[in-house]
Formats: C-alpha cells, sequence, structure tokens
C-alpha cells in the first residue's frame, strides 16, 4: 500500500513544476498514468486534501510569495498563478490571510502559507526488491568545523519533545511552516528557515538535572527587533564553533530514515575530545538541517577548544 506514498509525493512535485500551466486534474492523471478518479481518491486520502485545495492554496502561497519579493504588478501575479483578475486574488487573500495583497506587500506580517507538502513514509518500508539504501552508505564520520556568528533565534521550543517526530505530534506542521516561509525574507543567511534541533534546560527542582527538548523555525540576525509571531519566542544565540556530522545529498523518498539514523549515531556517540574539542551545549543548542536533495543531512553540536 505505501507504493502510493511514493505517486502521491510524485503528483505533489508535478504540480509544483507545473504550478503556472493551470494544470487539471485530468492532466495530473495523464502525467502519472492513472485515472482520474484514483488520483483524486489517493492524493485526498493520502494528503489530507482534495487535489482542487491543495493547488488553490499553493497558488495562493506562491502569489504572496511574489507579492513579497518582487515589484511586479499584482495585476500580473494575479495573472501568472491562475487568478481570474486582481479582484479574485484580493479576495483569496483577505479570506485566507486577512489582509489585501497591497497591505501585505507595504508591511509583510507572519501569515500562514500553504506550503509544498511532503509524504511520510514508515521507517520499514523499501519498494521492492530494493534495498534502503540506494547510493551511497554512511560508513566512516563525515565530520567538519563550522563557525556560526551571533545571532537571535525564533522558534517554537517544547521541551517535552525528544525529536522531529513527537515534535509535530502536539503541534500544526501545516500552520507554523507557513508562518516560518512568511518569514522567510528576514531570516539568517546560515540558520535559514526549517532548522531545527534540540535545547537543554536545567530543572527547576534539581539543579543538576538537565532535560532536552525540541524546538523548530529560524534564525535571523543578531539585530533584529521586529515581528515575533504568536506563539513563537525569539532566544539570542552566542557564537560558536560546531562539530558537523553530516551525509551529503540522497534520494529522500528511498534513503531518508536509513541516513538519518546514521548520522544522529555518529554525532550522540562521539568523543569530541578525539579532535580536540569539547562540547558546549550549556550556552548554545544543537541543530539540525535536513535538505535531502540540495544539502544532505546535518547534525551540528556546538563546541569548544580543549585549554
Amino acid at each position: 500500500m505505501f507504493e502510493w506514498n511514493e505517486t502521491v509525493q510524485h503528483m505533489i512535485d508535478w504540480i509544483e513544476e507545473n504550478i503556472l500551466e493551470n494544470p487539471s486534474l485530468l492532466d495530473l492523471s495523464k502525467a502519472m498514468g492513472y485515472s482520474p478518479y484514483y488520483c483524486s481518491t489517493r492524493f485526498h486520502e493520502i494528503t489530507g486534501m482534495t487535489f482542487r485545495n491543495y493547488l488553490a492554496g499553493r497558488r495562493l502561497a506562491r502569489a504572496a510569495l511574489d507579492i513579497r519579493d518582487t515589484n511586479n504588478r499584482i495585476l500580473d501575479i494575479a495573472i501568472k498563478y491562475g487568478f481570474s483578475s486582481q479582484e479574485a486574488l484580493t479576495r483569496a487573500f483577505v479570506d485566507a490571510y486577512g489582509c489585501t495583497p497591497a497591505a501585505y506587500r507595504k508591511e509583510p506580517v507572519p501569515i500562514a502559507l500553504s506550503n509544498s507538502k511532503v509524504v511520510f513514509f514508515p521507517e520499514h518500508y523499501t519498494k521492492k526488491g530494493e534495498n534502503t539504501m540506494s547510493k551511497t552508505l554512511l560508513t566512516t564520520p563525515n565530520i567538519r568545523i563550522e563557525h556560526i556568528p551571533e545571532h537571535k533565534y525564533i522558534g517554537i521550543y517544547d521541551i517535552t519533545a525528544t525529536d522531529y517526530g513527537s515534535f509535530w505530534n502536539k503541534h500544526d506542521c501545516d500552520k507554523i511552516c507557513g508562518i516560518i516561509d512568511s518569514m522567510s525574507h528576514i531570516s539568517h543567511p546560515i540558520v535559514t528557515c526549517h532548522t531545527a534541533g534540540w535545547f537543554y534546560e536545567k530543572s527547576t527542582a534539581d539543579k543538576q538535572s538537565v532535560k532536552k527538548g525540541y524546538f523548530y523555525g529560524f534564525g535571523v540576525p543578531k539585530d533584529y527587533d521586529g515581528i515575533i509571531p504568536d506563539g513563537f519566542e525569539m532566544r539570542n544565540v552566542p557564537a560558536s564553533d560546531y562539530m558537523v556530522f553530516f551525509h551529503p545529498p540522497f534520494d529522500y523518498l528511498k534513503d531518508c530514515s536509513e541516513v538519518m539514523s546514521r548520522v544522529e549515531n555518529l554525532a550522540w556517540n562521539f568523543d569530541p575530545a578525539e579532535k580536540g574539542w569539547k562540547w558546549n551545549e550549556e550556552t548554545n543548542p544543537d541543530y539540525q538541517r535536513h535538505y535531502p536533495e540540495v544539502i544532505g543531512y546535518e547534525v551540528l553540536r556546538p563546541v569548544t577548544r580543549l585549554t
């Protein structure tokens, strides 16, 4: 049954590639090789949205980013993304985001953009006849040192979450990721949007006890003093060197679970003293970068030189 998860992911990718061509359900079915009924039924079953509503949300989100990031006329942007007129775009924009396109261009407030979805797969699922890893294996330590300057981080901090899965079991992924995307124009060039990680807090009852939580959000420059979205928190992060445990770009659909497992096993079990460092997690968080087809997967842990 999980073959359909992969097919729906291909549908989503196809929509992104063809969104300016006014794609229809019939066009999608021809590209996928399945009937419109099957495409429609499976898409709704796996994403929780109809093809029509998903496409409308993505068009509006892409139009919002063009309004924010370009000087193109709003009318031209409306036509580009399949709206019949500027008024039609304005009505949809106000209904979804509570402000007009012109007001948003003047002051880009946080809004919950409709993101391109990513279909998740059970960890045990592999395509019939294929190994879990289709390309290179992480068989030797892949480590580098990276310096991240002082900055601020705006995110959702959850001390009860331990990782990506437990975090999103309790938070609205679409809403939070949409808000983060709407703030991408102010993000830090290194600690970019959709960077996540782990933070550490001392117990109020036992000062010797430290709890590890999970956060998700984006970095901003150290002098940022603008809007903080509702439900988010901004924290100061000192400059630090980081030990980066990484795997290069890989095939998300086939290799994600295996790559993440290998990188994290390396990161959480490595002794930094082997390379003349010690952990610096009392003052700095651990970061997580997950862009499979671009940089791969990375876990960053702060370090200082051994004296």
